[in-house]
């Protein structure tokens, strides 16, 4: 009797794909790119700066947090945060890097259950992690719950809908991903996972098509969040812009190029 093989948790393949040495800057144009990372930041810095201004004080859930290039940002903004990451080697360098900080609390979370709790927070931020969560939207409906009221909701960095989106901005933007593959010299996994995907064929068991292609795999329905978003807050913001990882067509792309990304700020829970 063959016996089925277990499958690994979308932590233990989170860990395998972000394991001690990995580089997030590599493959994240917010991280990457100037033009990228200062709309988060800016954004960071707008929810969190209008959220002290009321209250005295911001307490702030950053969720998957990887190395922390932007709980700085929170930080220096005014915000007390706990971040949550699913990779063991990605939470240990958090540690290590806030260690002397009062400010941030580091959880890890390999199971993405922390966010389930019920503690009230301030605000929440997810910087590209929606599209690793299989029901982002149940767990975006389970977020907003715990914001308290004048909070807020941001999400950045996460692709736009595939089936809303032009042909010409999915070829623009598979086509980007694919020569940046190829130009990092890994012809094989680059070709190899480019067939997979546009056969709509995928390993569960291999962290490059599910962590780098994502779990979702038609994109991040922004309309649908802003339907749970809108009548939670006064104000919800949809921005949609083009995010790449080569440098050069990032700079293209932002002058020519359709969007194929966006982020959303709701403010002012009610």
């Amino acid at each position: 009797m063959t016996e089925t093989p277990i499958r690994p948790s979308i932590g233990e393949l989170q860990e395998r794909a972000h394991g001690e040495g990995h580089d997030y800057a590599k493959g994240s144009p917010h991280i990457r790119h100037h033009s990228v990372r200062e709309r988060v930041i800016s954004a960071v810095h707008t929810l969190v700066g209008e959220i002290v201004d009321r209250g005295g004080q911001c307490r702030l859930l950053e969720v998957g947090a990887g190395h922390g290039t932007f709980t700085d940002h929170m930080v220096a903004a005014g915000a007390r945060v706990e971040v949550t990451e699913m990779s063991g080697p990605s939470a240990a360098v958090l540690r290590h890097r806030f260690r002397g900080s009062p400010h941030v609390t580091v959880t890890h979370d390999p199971e993405g259950s922390e966010i389930f709790r019920s503690g009230p927070v301030d605000a929440v931020v997810c910087i590209s992690v929606l599209h690793h969560i299989p029901d982002y939207l149940s767990a975006v409906n389970h977020l907003v719950g715990r914001i308290a009221p004048g909070g807020a909701f941001l999400s950045m960095q996460d692709p736009l809908w595939y089936p809303r989106r032009s042909g010409l901005s999915m070829n623009a933007d598979r086509g980007a991903y694919l020569l940046w593959r190829l130009g990092q010299g890994q012809w094989g996994r680059g070709l190899a996972t480019r067939v997979r995907r546009l056969r709509g064929r995928y390993d569960e068991s291999n962290e490059a098509d599910m962590s780098e292609y994502h779990v979702v795999r038609q994109g991040v329905d922004e309309v649908a969040l802003q339907k749970i978003l809108a009548p939670a807050f006064q104000e919800v913001r949809l921005q949609r812009y083009w995010s790449t990882q080569s440098g050069v067509l990032q700079s293209l792309g932002e002058r020519f190029g359709p969007p194929n990304t966006f982020g959303l700020l709701a403010r002012n829970r009610r």
